[in-house]
C-alpha cells in the first residue's frame, strides 16, 4: 500500500465553499486517495514531502480545449482577426495538415503546458474526424494523455453541416452523416470510457454547435443518443453576437430559449463560452445546472467580450474554466487562466465583481461539477489526490501577505508537485521521462511542415 505524507505546505486552498476554503497542515495519501489533512503526526513507512515555501491547490481542471491547435500559435493571418476571420484563416483553413505526427506533437504540447500549470484533468473537445483519415484522432489523444498521466475527456466533436461563417470559397472542415457520427461516438465510449472515480479516461458527445453544426431536427436524436450512453454532451455556444444574430433570425429565438425547446439543456450539459447571454438565459442556465466552460484568455484575445460567469455563478450555476485552443490563446495554461479571469471581471464589473477564491472554485470544483467527476477537485477524506503545489519562488510572489492567493493575483506561479490519483507526473518543476528539447524541435519541423 504507497502511503505519503504532504507536509510544510504556508497553506491549502480545498476548493470548498465558505470557511471550509482554507486549510493548514498536511495531507495524508493512501493508495491514491486522501485520507486526512490536518496536524498530522508522521507514521511508520510513510514518505513524507516537504513542500516548504508552496501553497496547495486541488488539481486544476480545464473544462474546454483543443489540443490540436497547439501546432496553430500565432498565425499571422489570423493573429487580429475577430472570432469569423480566425475561424476562416486558422483552424478551416490548416485542419487539413493536421496529420497523425501533428496532432501527436500538438497533444503533447498542450497537455505538457497544462500539466505544468497544475493541471490534472483536461476536457478536449477535438471536433476533426475526417474519412481521409488513416488514423483515429480519439486514439492518438488518449494516448499522448496516457504516457503523461493526466486525466481527459474526450469531447468527441465533428457536424452534419459546414459552419455558415465559412464563405463560398472558404475551407470546410470534415461533416459525416449523423448515424456514422454516432456510432462513432459509442465506438470510441465503449473503447475509452471509464465511468469508475479513479478513471483516467472518458468520452463525450460533442457536436460543435448545436446552431449550425447540425440540422434543427437531428437535435433530439443528438441528445437521446448521448443519454443513452450515459455520457455528457458539450458544445460551443453564444460565443459572439453572431452566434445570437444567426439564432434570432434563422430560428427566431435567443440561442439558450431555443436550445430549450430541443432538451440541450440539464446538468449533463456544459457549453464553452457563453459570452452573450442575456438575463433570462442565465436564470434558465442556473435553473437547469447546465455549465459553463468560461474562457477568459480566448475571448479576450479575439474581442469576444467577458461571459457573465459572475451573474452564473452568483445564482448557483455550475461554472468552470477552461483555456480554449492554443491557436486563439497563445499562453494556453491555467494559471494564467485564472489570472486573466480575475483581472478581466474586475476590469469591466468592478473591483467587487469576483474575489481569488471564486476563481480557484471555477478552476477546481467548479470544473469537477461540470463535469460530472465528484471525487476531484476538492481535496477532502475520500477524495481522490488530484493535488497542485505551487512554488512561490519568483520575485512577484515576493512580499505577499496572504500567499494562497499569489497563483491567481501574481501569476507565474511554478508547479514543484502535481499528482494525480496520488501518482506524482510532475517532480521539482519537471515532467518525468519527459524529454523538452526534443518536444520543442518536434513542435518547429510540424510548424515548418504545415505552415508551406
Amino acid at each position: 500500500m504507497s502511503a505519503l505524507l504532504i507536509e510544510n505546505a504556508e497553506g491549502i486552498f480545498t476548493g470548498l465553499p465558505g470557511e471550509a476554503m482554507r486549510a493548514q497542515g498536511s495531507i495524508r495519501i493512501r493508495d491514491g486517495v486522501i485520507m486526512a489533512i490536518g496536524a498530522l503526526t508522521p507514521e511508520t513507512g510513510e514518505r513524507r514531502l516537504d513542500v516548504s515555501g508552496c501553497v496547495i491547490y486541488p488539481g486544476l481542471i480545464s473544462t474546454h480545449h483543443h489540443l490540436f491547435q497547439s501546432v496553430l500559435k500565432g498565425v499571422q493571418a489570423g493573429i487580429n482577426q475577430p472570432l469569423a476571420g480566425w475561424l476562416r484563416s486558422v483552424p478551416y483553413a490548416y485542419w487539413s495538415k493536421i496529420d497523425e505526427e501533428a496532432l501527436a506533437v500538438a497533444a503533447r504540447i498542450g497537455l505538457t503546458e497544462l500539466l505544468l500549470s497544475g493541471t490534472t484533468t483536461v476536457a478536449d473537445h477535438h471536433y476533426l474526424f475526417s474519412d481521409t483519415y488513416r488514423f483515429d484522432p480519439a486514439a492518438v489523444i488518449f494516448e499522448v494523455a496516457r504516457n503523461l498521466g493526466l486525466r481527459l475527456v474526450l469531447c468527441r466533436g465533428g457536424g452534419t453541416k459546414t459552419s455558415h461563417v465559412v464563405g463560398d470559397d472558404g475551407a470546410r472542415t470534415p461533416v459525416e452523416p449523423l448515424e456514422r457520427m454516432l456510432a462513432s461516438v459509442e465506438a470510441c465510449a465503449q473503447r475509452f470510457h471509464d465511468p469508475s472515480p479513479a478513471g483516467l479516461t472518458k468520452v463525450a458527445m460533442a457536436p460543435t454547435t448545436p446552431t449550425w453544426s447540425l440540422d434543427p431536427g437531428e437535435l433530439r436524436e443528438v441528445i437521446a443518443a448521448s443519454r443513452r450512453m450515459k455520457l455528457r454532451l458539450h458544445s460551443h455556444l453564444s460565443e459572439t453576437s453572431d452566434y445570437v444574430d444567426f439564432c434570432m433570425s434563422v430560428h427566431g429565438k435567443r440561442p439558450v430559449h431555443w436550445l430549450a425547446d430541443h432538451d440541450w439543456l440539464g446538468p449533463d450539459i456544459w457549453y464553452a463560452h457563453m459570452v452573450h447571454l442575456d438575463h433570462d438565459e442565465v436564470k434558465i442556465l442556473a435553473d437547469t445546472g447546465t455549465g459553463m466552460a468560461h474562457c477568459p484568455q480566448s475571448n479576450c484575445r479575439l474581442g469576444s467580450g467577458v461571459a457573465p460567469a459572475d451573474a452564473l455563478a452568483a445564482l448557483g450555476g455550475a461554472v468552470s474554466l477552461g483555456v480554449d485552443g492554443a491557436a486563439s490563446n497563445e499562453a494556453a495554461d491555467m494559471v494564467c487562466e485564472m489570472h486573466s479571469a480575475w483581472h478581466t471581471h474586475r476590469a469591466v464589473k468592478g473591483a467587487n465583481a469576483i474575489t481569488a477564491e471564486n476563481v480557484v472554485h471555477w478552476a477546481t470544483a467548479g470544473g469537477a461539477r461540470v463535469l460530472g467527476l465528484p471525487h476531484v477537485g476538492t481535496l477532502a477524506p475520500g477524495q481522490q489526490a488530484d493535488i497542485a503545489v505551487f512554488d512561490l519562488d519568483q520575485p512577484r510572489h515576493f512580499g505577499m501577505h496572504d500567499l494562497l492567493v499569489a497563483p491567481v493575483t501574481c501569476g507565474g506561479a511554478r508547479v514543484r508537485h502535481l499528482l494525480i490519483g496520488g501518482r506524482t507526473v510532475v517532480d521539482d518543476g519537471a515532467i518525468p521521462g519527459l524529454d523538452l528539447a526534443r518536444l520543442r524541435s518536434d513542435a518547429a519541423r510540424v510548424v515548418t511542415r504545415i505552415a508551406v
